[in-house]
């Protein structure tokens, strides 16, 4: 009788963490802070149990080659939903599709050349060396529901949903925005003053259109909102603030 042999398959123990390229500019850092704090309070309300992982140009594995790296793309950002952020109590070394099924929801590369290398369609069977296009693996191997292209340069970004198992470059709304559905949130092209630089910046919007916030941002609002109570508290009378229950000196 012929025993049948496991075929295992390497985890993200077993896999590369870096193909040995660095970002490719100093806003790129920035720009992944900005976009995974500001959305951090809707994800937190999608997944009470903790269930989700971010990616910041780090691995997605989606077939198994020599050498493995050649394996994976690595977006810049991207969100897995329904997953766990650790695995047995340890970081993520790169995201490996054949071990855990999930997609992204949404894959972000920030363009840093002309674009070419995020909008490449070459497909396996046409590529030199092995190589395929970066959009041909989003859309037909990993199929990712949204991808966006975001080119600071052209203060410009393209985001694509798979309708019928292609990619259907969308339509902004009025605002000029893209709707990301599943999380309940905008995508879109922000002009202003982030870590010390006035860009246009990709960031998040509420379905009502209001920009979601940094935690930095945040606290900023409740700050103004603090300073502008005690000052109308400032402006009662001293039998007004008693009747409130309100101390002189805690004004102070």
């Amino acid at each position: 009788m012929t025993s049948l042999t496991v075929l295992t398959l390497p985890d993200h123990t077993q896999l590369p963490d870096s193909d040995g390229t660095f970002v490719k500019n100093l806003q790129e850092h920035p720009q992944s802070i900005l976009i995974t704090d500001s959305i951090k309070p809707i994800l937190e309300k999608l997944h009470p149990d903790g269930q989700y992982c971010i990616g910041q140009d780090s691995g997605i594995y989606w077939r198994l080659t020599d050498p493995p790296e050649k394996g994976a793309e690595a977006p810049d950002w991207f969100y897995v939903p329904n997953v766990p952020p650790t695995l047995n109590g340890k970081i993520r070394r790169s995201y490996v599709l054949w071990k855990e099924y999930i997609a992204p929801l949404i894959v972000i590369e920030f363009v840093s050349g002309d674009g070419a290398e995020e909008r490449d369609k070459t497909p396996p069977s046409q590529g030199n060396e092995g190589k395929v296009g970066k959009f041909w693996v989003y859309e037909q191997a990993i199929r990712v529901p949204y991808y966006a292209i975001y080119e600071v340069a052209k203060a410009q970004v393209e985001v694509y949903h798979l309708v019928d198992n292609n990619y259907q470059l969308m339509t902004p709304n009025e605002q000029g925005h893209y709707p990301i559905k599943p999380l309940g949130v905008e995508l879109g092209i922000w002009q202003g003053l982030y870590q010390n630089a006035d860009l246009p910046w990709l960031r998040w919007w509420d379905e009502a259109g209001n920009l979601l916030l940094t935690g930095e941002e945040r606290a900023a609002v409740e700050k103004q909102k603090r300073e502008k109570l005690v000052e109308k508290l400032r402006s009662l009378s001293p039998e007004q603030l008693h009747a409130l229950g309100i101390d002189l000196e805690m004004l102070e």
